[in-house]
């Protein structure tokens, strides 16, 4: 007889890296990820976005889920909000958001995690965003 053990998918304690992706113009962020328990971490990302004719500087925290698929790889899912500041020419302002988050990520043997995730934004402001906003990226994380 054999005996068979299954491991819970481990989540590194921290990840700091940088998440860059398109949502009507180029951005980039640094980005925090904090274990908490089991499959549940926190993620943050304070960044920059550089649209058709607003810039933008946000704050996103987001609670997430994380789900083993295979070897290295999982995915996740999460929700969570955001502040900013933006600049629109004549109209500046600030802002607050809800976040949703879905990816999919790999966990190498050395501390690097890549992820590729899609992240709906609904703004709160009209003169920078009052509508869904599709905020897709990919992850380059260093964890410790």
């Amino acid at each position: 007889m054999g005996a068979t053990t299954l491991s819970a998918q481990s989540i590194s304690k921290n990840a700091l890296g940088i998440r860059v992706g398109d949502n009507d113009g180029f951005g980039g962020e640094i980005s925090y990820q904090r274990y908490l328990k089991e499959n549940n971490r926190l993620e943050f990302d304070l960044g920059w976005r550089d649209s058709h004719n607003v810039d933008a500087f946000k704050l996103v925290g987001l609670y997430q889920w994380v789900m083993p698929i295979d070897g290295g790889f999982h995915w996740y899912v999460g929700a969570g909000g955001g502040v900013g500041s933006f600049d629109a020419g004549d109209n500046d302002g600030a802002f607050a958001l809800v976040a949703g988050d879905l990816g999919i990520e790999y966990d190498f043997d050395i501390p690097l995690l890549i992820s590729l995730d899609m992240r709906p934004e609904l703004g709160f402001n009209d003169n920078y965003s009052d509508d869904l906003d599709l905020d897709i990226a990919l992850g380059l994380r260093y964890q410790f």
